[in-house]
């Protein structure tokens, strides 16, 4: 999959010029239709500020707790599929004994996956990608919000304690 392709509306000629026309000609062939979508940008400073906030929230873990979440990375996921930005994957093991198999593979090829054996089937449960490619704007912003609204329940502390510290940081 493509990158998206920044274009400028000239509103005088009525046309719809790339701005980078190089690259645009790479991806686009001439005389073919093609549908442009009008895609709200979702700024790196919020992306950055998730992180910010991640990394200290992480860091003010209770020792009871702490051992759960080796990583920021780990804490992060967890609290996505905990919101319900996942993906879901149901296999139907046969036995009891295949599922319990089978969520040994599905943990050992992904460390961040939340698996659970139900009888002789297998639930996994994959954190959705907050890449800037994989989530818009609006996407972003209410998952960034719902992790935060669970990790600062997590540590014992208010939401908006933990955007006021990152903002005056």
């Amino acid at each position: 999959m493509n990158h998206p392709t920044a274009f400028t509306w000239d509103a005088e000629a009525c046309v719809m010029s790339p701005k980078w026309p190089r690259l645009a000609a790479s991806r686009f062939e001439g005389g073919r239709d093609y549908l442009l979508a009008d895609v709200e940008h979702r700024s790196d400073a919020s992306h950055r500020h998730e992180f910010a906030w991640l990394r200290e929230a992480w860091n003010s873990l209770p020792e009871h707790i702490a051992d759960e979440f080796p990583t920021t990375e780990h804490l992060r996921k967890w609290a996505l599929i905990q919101a319900g930005f996942f993906h879901e994957t149901m296999i139907d093991a046969g036995s009891s004994a295949a599922a319990l198999r089978v969520a040994s593979y599905a943990r050992s090829k992904d460390e961040f996956a939340h698996v659970v054996v139900r009888g002789h089937f297998v639930v996994e449960r994959t954190a959705k990608s907050q890449s800037m490619r994989a989530m818009g704007k609006a996407d972003f912003q209410a998952s960034k919000t719902a992790i935060m609204e669970i990790v600062a329940g997590l540590i014992g502390v208010e939401s908006a304690t933990l955007q006021r510290q990152q903002e005056a940081a």
